[in-house]
């Protein structure tokens, strides 16, 4: 029987229908009935069948290194937190946790941290994805309200996408703007440093300088009060300005100012301005390239200056959107899960202080904000924080200045992780680990980004001795002294607290009021369908400040620096398509992994001629802080003086490509979140004496070499390496036992070892110092086969009969390589991407390969007409 649940991933919140099968396996389809996917799911949800293994999980509770029982780990954890509290105070111990956790287990977290040990020193990974957006909506609206839902991208006639590649981070979301173009003809600009995939299908890209955006969007507003364009009723009924904010804004406003500044042609600047002119419907769907800023939180009251004097905000189809990375980063702001705020949308007034104590019954509620993430990792650095307690989330890496966070942790005096992983980079500094429940066996809700909130239903019991994170916080709880006042049963009685804290002596002070579920019953909380809290927002021109009326915020563009001569280059860093933060769940997915099998440095062909490198060569990306190798990608979207590199890997996957460990610790300082998108950086050729790879069944941990990275495959994995040496000793430190076959040249340097067993393939080892090697794709097939080809072919690393070469994997949902589109597009005449979709289905599922293969038909349109 099909099971409905969400998605793991990103903050749309899509809907999924699972059918499980008895050997943990599951079948995973779209919910159609699900109003924010209608069925869609991208290529990470269409795939989340292959990440639901137990392959790697934590399922006993661990002292050290040694197994340990559940009341004998929760004692521990109990007693230590207690001494630190009876010691040095409540402000000595702090929680770290994640978007990925359910809305109920944030809401026993908070409560636990923030009513009970009164400290506010209970922060989220959400503080490095969106808390500036938080504290924009917070600044203009009074409470941290996101006034869209979907439906209004699709009622748009122009959508401004700001620092988001929606194409590949939100490709549900990038389908439904994409269809609405088809059938409205909304207008798309696309404002970005780079152009990603989310920029071939729009109207307009402006390829603006990174920290501009404060700039371009005071540009714009100087631009619709010139054109009469703000709306005077509005502003005079609804909406605050700050004396003088006018003659401020048109400082260094006009159209050629604002052009210099953000580094983009005056015409194509004018046709924005035109474009937002002539489009009163209009949403700013907004992301990381506008929250992950030093600047963050202007350039979000920027964007929401702009909409609230243009009345572009309460009307269909007219709003600032921002759009959350996290499947419950919402319901974690609506519980009060940053430090910064309280409970509830609640702040820490001394009102609102009183009425959380008068609810929780409880007289030791945190008074004041607590330490925000960046802080937070100082405070463990410098002794001030003596325990401390991860959920969900693995910061050792996703941290910026991963390094020092490491330093921090290695330090603590008592570290305690939850996680369903039993191995992580964080996980190595835990005193005790926790198994808890993984998404498939998580029972609680989510909201998403329009404020949608939807079940997440149990596939699997829990498997081990794992557990739901509520009821591990509990447990501590009860354990610590407050027993009577965490005794819950399910899952939905903390649901029904929740909702009662919401409409508690709230009287319309807050938006954020779920009352009608106050009372909700067991079975109609099991049954209960996706919904929106909070209705459409500002309709009637009132918001929830005490005067009842919006605030414009005067924010003014800082000067930007020219690059640093010892680090010339400014580093951007970002998602890719098909993976999800450090691939804990997205690694275990061998479709997954064909998309980018290494983590890139992405450099534009004029800087990679300067600095003498070419596509495929490894570089070093260094900055004040760290330094990690990369595959170097040579490609032209990059803007000049500039470098991309992901976000996910890790020491579980590769000796490079750690991103972590390059931004600086430098925070916005109203929200705190840190700025991952412009950090001056250096960019090195690394020349390797030789270069390879492994195919093999299996592969040792902690592989040691200049550079390694690991991909998962169905039958096994692939080892991509480069290094310094004997090659022949790094060959035996990898290679299985069994029947060996080889070819080495010294001269050339190169290596070729296939070992077998029973006439099985278990690895194929290749290495060259000079020279090239060969496709990985036929060896890989290999591993999944009953018998291994002649030791001719495999020795050559390719069969007698080569096979047609597919290519890059483009479409990850149906398998369909680059090479395999293009020839479909020159032989079949195919000219749109439906008619690819029809030859191939690639394309006709998530959409996010979409732009890609609009790019092959341009390309090949191109060809044939010149």
């Amino acid at each position: 029987m099909a099971i409905r649940t969400t998605c793991a991933y990103c903050g749309v919140g899509c809907g999924i229908s699972g059918v499980p099968n008895g050997d943990r396996s599951v079948e995973i389809k779209g919910d159609a009935a699900h109003p924010a996917n209608r069925g869609r799911l991208c290529s990470k949800g269409t795939h989340l069948g292959e990440t639901v293994s137990l392959e790697g999980r934590l399922l006993h509770p661990m002292i050290g290194n040694a197994r340990a029982g559940w009341d004998k780990a929760l004692g521990l954890v109990a007693r230590r937190f207690s001494e630190a509290i009876a010691r040095h105070g409540p402000d000595s111990v702090a929680f770290y946790v994640s978007g990925q956790l359910l809305t109920e287990d944030y809401y026993v977290a908070n409560k636990l941290m923030k009513g009970f040990i009164g400290s506010a020193n209970i922060d989220t990974n959400s503080r490095l994805c969106m808390s500036s957006a938080v504290a924009g909506y917070i600044r203009a609206f009074g409470e941290d309200v996101v006034p869209a839902q979907y439906e209004d991208l699709e009622q748009a006639d122009l959508v401004v996408l700001v620092g988001s590649n929606a194409a590949w981070c939100h490709p549900v979301l990038y389908q439904r703007i994409q269809a609405a173009r088809a059938t409205r003809g909304t207008k798309l600009v696309v404002i970005d440093p780079r152009r990603t995939e989310t920029c071939e299908d729009a109207d307009l890209h402006l390829a603006l300088r990174p920290g501009s955006d404060v700039a371009l969007m005071n540009g714009l507003l100087a631009h619709c009060r010139r054109a009469g364009l703000v709306d005077e009723a509005f502003l005079a009924a609804s909406v605050d300005v700050p004396e003088g904010f006018w003659e401020a804004l048109e400082q260094g406003g006009d159209l050629w100012s604002t052009a210099r500044v953000c580094d983009v042609a005056p015409a194509d600047l004018k046709r924005f301005f035109e474009l937002f002119a002539a489009h009163p419907r209009t949403v700013t769907l907004f992301s990381q390239g506008v929250n992950q800023s030093i600047r963050g939180t202007d350039q979000v009251s920027a964007i929401l200056n702009v909409h609230l004097a243009t009345g572009r905000i309460g009307k269909p189809g007219a709003a600032p959107f921002s759009i959350t990375g996290q499947p419950n980063a919402m319901g974690g702001r609506e519980v009060g899960g940053l430090a910064s705020t309280l409970a509830a949308h609640m702040d820490f007034s001394p009102e609102n202080v009183a009425r959380v104590a008068r609810f929780w019954g409880t007289q030791t509620v945190a008074a004041k904000p607590g330490l925000k993430a960046v802080d937070l990792f100082r405070a463990v650095r410098d002794g001030r924080i003596k325990a401390l307690w991860i959920m969900a989330t693995n910061p050792a890496v996703s941290m910026p200045d991963a390094g020092t966070v490491r330093e921090a942790l290695g330090t603590c005096p008592f570290v305690v992780v939850s996680d369903c992983i039993a191995e992580t980079d964080t996980s190595a500094f835990a005193h005790v680990r926790l198994p808890a429940a993984g998404w498939g066996e998580k029972d609680g809700t989510v909201t998403n980004s329009e404020r949608r909130i939807s079940r997440q239903r149990a596939l699997f019991a829990c498997p081990g001795e794992a557990r739901p994170d509520w009821w591990i916080v509990a447990e501590v709880a009860a354990r610590m002294g407050w027993k009577s006042t965490f005794r819950y049963a399910r899952p939905a009685d903390i649901y029904r607290e929740h909702a009662r804290l919401s409409t508690y002596q709230n009287g319309g002070t807050r938006l954020f009021d779920i009352g009608r579920h106050a009372a909700i019953g067991n079975h109609a909380y099991d049954e209960m369908e996706p919904w929106c809290w909070g209705g459409t927002p500002f309709t009637d021109g009132r918001f929830p400040t005490p005067n009842g009326r919006a605030r414009m915020i005067a924010v003014s563009q800082i000067e930007l620096q020219p690059p640093l001569p010892k680090w010339p280059m400014t580093l951007n860093t970002g998602r890719y398509r098909d993976q999800w933060h450090t691939m804990t769940r997205t690694g275990l997915s061998p479709r997954l992994a064909q998309h980018r099998q290494e983590p890139l440095v992405e450099l534009h062909p004029a800087d990679c001629a300067a600095l003498g490198l070419a596509d495929g060569d490894l570089a070093r990306v260094a900055t004040a802080q760290g330094e990690s190798v990369f595959r170097v990608r040579s490609v032209d979207t990059q803007r000049r003086g500039e470098a991309f590199v992901p976000i996910h890997w890790t020491d579980r996957q590769s000796t490079g490509g750690r991103a972590g460990l390059l931004p600086r610790p430098l925070v916005d300082p109203h929200s705190g979140q840190p700025g991952f998108k412009s950090t001056p950086a250096r960019v090195e050729r690394l020349v390797a004496a030789w270069r390879g790879f492994l195919v093999a069944r299996s592969v040792p941990e902690g592989i040691n070499v200049l550079y390694a990275t690991r991909v998962r495959l169905p039958q096994g994995w692939l080892v991509e390496f480069a290094g310094e040496g004997d090659v022949m000793a790094f060959a035996k430190s990898l290679l299985p036992r069994g029947e060996r076959i080889e070819v080495t040249d010294a001269a050339r340097g190169s290596a070729r070892i296939a070992i077998l067993n029973g006439g099985r393939l278990m690895a194929a080892f290749f290495a060259a110092r000079d020279g090239g090697l060969p496709d990985r794709a036929w060896l890989i097939a290999q591993l999944g086969t009953g018998e291994a080809p002649s030791s001719v072919e495999l020795l050559a690393g390719r069969p007698a009969t080569p096979p047609p070469d597919r290519g890059a994997i483009v479409c990850a949902c149906f398998d369909v390589g680059l090479k395999t589109i293009a020839a479909a597009i020159a032989d079949q005449a195919l000219t749109s991407v439906e008619a690819v979709g029809a030859a191939l289905a690639a394309g006709t599922n998530c959409g996010s390969c979409r732009p890609a293969i609009r790019r092959l038909i341009g390309e090949a349109q191109a060809r044939a007409h010149g």
